[in-house]
C-alpha cells in the first residue's frame, strides 16, 4: 500500500473515532462540558505518557517552543470545552461540522501569524464556507442560537491550536505535544471539575472513558495521516466525520439534519473540495 492510501485510511480512521467520541460524549448526559473534558483528556495523557517513556523523550518539549505549547493546549482545552457544549446542545452531525469550520480559520490564522500570503482563492473558499455555516445556523435573535455561536468559537479555538501546532511544525515529536496539551488541560481543568462535579453513574464514567479512548484514536490517527502523506492531498477525507456523525445521530439518537443543515454540509463540503483540488494543482505547479 503506497503512502498516500495509507495517510487516507488513518485520516478516515481519525475521523471514525472523533465520530465515535462525540457520540459518547452525548450519551454521558446532562455533565458539565469540564467534566467531559478531563476525563476525555485524562485518557490521551495516560497513553501519551507511556509512549513518551518507551521513546525516552521529552514530556515539555525545549524551552524555546514552551510559549507556542501553552498557547497551544490553552487554545485546545477552550475549543474542546466549546465543542462538548455544542455537542450537548445540537444534532451531533450539525455541531462537528461546525467545528470542522477550523481549517478556513486556520487559513485566516495563518495569513495573520504566520505571515502566510492568502490567495484569492481561498478568501472565496471562507466566504463560501460561511455561508454553508448559516444555512446550518439559520441566525434568529433567540437563545436557541447560542450553541451554534459557540459551536463556531469551538471551531475558532481548535483553528488557534492547529496554527500552533502547524508552527511547531517538526520541532516537537507529535506524543509530547498530546502529553504536554492532555497534561495542561488537566490541571487547568481541575478547579473547574471540583467546582461543578456532578456525581456519575457507572455508565456514564464508561460513557466518558470510550469518549477519551475514541479522542485518543482520533488524535493519534491523524498524526499517523500527515506522517504519510501532506495535508493537501487527504485533508478532504477528514469530512467522512460527518458522515459518521449523520449515521449515529439517526441509529443512536433518532435525529435527522434538516434540509437546510444539509444544503449547509453540501456547501461546506464544496467549499473544502475546491480547496482541495486547488492545493494539489499549486504542488504540481511547484514541482514542476
Amino acid at each position: 500500500m503506497c503512502n498516500r492510501n495509507k495517510g487516507i485510511l488513518f485520516i478516515i480512521l481519525s475521523a471514525f473515532g472523533f465520530a465515535m467520541m462525540s457520540a459518547f460524549v452525548k450519551l454521558s448526559g446532562d455533565l458539565p462540558s469540564f467534566q467531559k473534558t478531563f476525563f476525555r483528556n485524562l485518557i490521551s495523557c495516560i497513553i501519551s505518557f507511556f509512549i513518551i517513556i518507551k521513546n525516552k523523550e521529552s514530556f515539555f518539549g525545549k524551552k524555546e517552543n514552551q510559549k507556542t505549547l501553552l498557547l497551544r493546549s490553552a487554545f485546545g482545552t477552550i475549543g474542546i470545552v466549546l465543542n462538548f457544549y455544542a455537542i450537548d446542545h445540537l444534532i451531533l452531525s450539525d455541531a462537528n461540522m461546525l467545528n470542522k469550520l477550523s481549517p478556513f480559520f486556520v487559513i485566516i490564522f495563518s495569513a495573520i501569524f504566520l505571515k502566510e500570503k492568502i490567495k484569492t482563492n481561498q478568501i472565496l473558499a471562507v466566504i463560501i464556507a460561511f455561508l454553508g455555516a448559516l444555512f446550518i445556523i439559520r441566525p434568529a435573535l433567540s437563545i436557541d442560537l447560542i450553541p451554534y455561536i459557540i459551536g463556531i468559537f469551538s471551531a475558532i479555538s481548535a483553528a488557534a491550536a492547529y496554527t500552533c501546532v502547524r508552527f511547531l511544525g517538526g520541532k516537537e515529536k507529535y506524543y509530547t505535544v498530546v502529553f504536554y496539551f492532555s497534561f495542561f488541560s488537566l490541571i487547568v481543568l481541575f478547579p473547574f471539575l471540583v467546582l461543578s462535579y456532578k456525581p456519575m453513574t457507572v455508565i456514564q464514567l464508561f460513557y466518558l472513558l470510550m469518549a477519551g479512548t475514541f479522542a485518543t484514536i482520533g488524535q493519534f490517527g491523524i498524526t499517523l495521516a500527515y506522517k504519510y502523506a501532506p495535508a493537501k492531498e487527504i485533508s478532504i477525507f477528514d469530512y467522512s466525520n460527518i458522515v459518521f456523525s449523520a449515521i449515529i445521530s439517526m441509529i443512536v439518537f433518532n435525529q435527522t439534519p434538516d434540509k437546510f443543515s444539509l444544503f449547509g454540509y453540501i456547501i461546506i463540503f464544496i467549499s473544502s473540495f475546491y480547496m482541495f483540488l486547488y492545493n494539489k494543482k499549486l504542488d504540481k505547479l511547484n514541482i514542476k
